[in-house]
């Protein structure tokens, strides 16, 4: 398999741990959003690949193309069961995929790069910007925060579909300055995340295309 990557891209971040998770193997394809100007992804040759212009795009054993983290983690948990991310009861997995449809939806298409660019085309400065973004971060992780459970990752001993798409939401809650300390729970599975070798596979800081320090 190959995944057309970013380093930063939260959206990558939670398929590079669902891939890990489920310990399948993968070739990184660094796609750079900020180089050569409007970014590689908006380049003819990417655009081929997903015409959409976004990371991350699977490309499977079979030659198939995936776009849309959500769709690509459905269709390794659908192809690649025998580490399942899902719950193997009904209501926790409709909770489950609750948090993250929370992350996905209603977070996350608030502050991701093009987002930021357009309220600065339209006058906001930094501050407003950063603003912005610190509102929809705070308001979803509250939610979150709430419907994870009291021990373990968010729902259970061990890691599954929630826990992929909150540490990467968090690590974008921390580049922004967003303070996490309102939600305890939230802050257990990332101490517990960052103990996890999936986890520390998938960071932002061991990719191949990650600067160097």
């Amino acid at each position: 398999m190959e995944l057309y990557t970013y380093y930063r891209s939260t959206a990558s971040y939670r398929v590079r741990i669902a891939l890990a998770l489920k310990g399948l193997a993968f070739t990184a394809v660094p796609v750079n959003l900020l180089v050569p100007a409007d970014g590689a992804n908006r380049q003819p040759a990417y655009l081929a690949i997903n015409p959409q212009g976004r990371v991350p795009a699977l490309r499977t054993d079979d030659g198939e193309l995936l776009i849309q983290s959500p769709a690509i983690i459905e269709y390794l948990e659908e192809r690649y069961p025998q580490v399942p991310l899902l719950s193997s009861d009904r209501v926790t997995r409709a909770h489950e995929r609750a948090v993250a449809s929370i992350i996905a939806c209603d977070i996350h298409p608030l502050h991701n790069s093009s987002t930021q660019n357009l309220l600065r085309q339209w006058g906001h400065d930094e501050a407003k910007v950063l603003e912005w973004i610190g509102h929809w971060i705070s308001q979803g992780l509250g939610a979150v925060e709430q419907l994870i459970g009291d021990g373990g990752f968010c729902f259970g001993e061990q890691p599954g579909l929630a826990d992929a798409f909150l540490i990467p939401q968090v690590y974008a809650a921390q580049r922004f300055k967003v303070p996490l300390t309102a939600y305890p729970r939230i802050e257990r599975v990332v101490a517990l995340a960052a103990r996890h070798p999936a986890f520390v596979q998938a960071h932002p800081s061991n990719q191949p295309d990650t600067p160097a320090a």
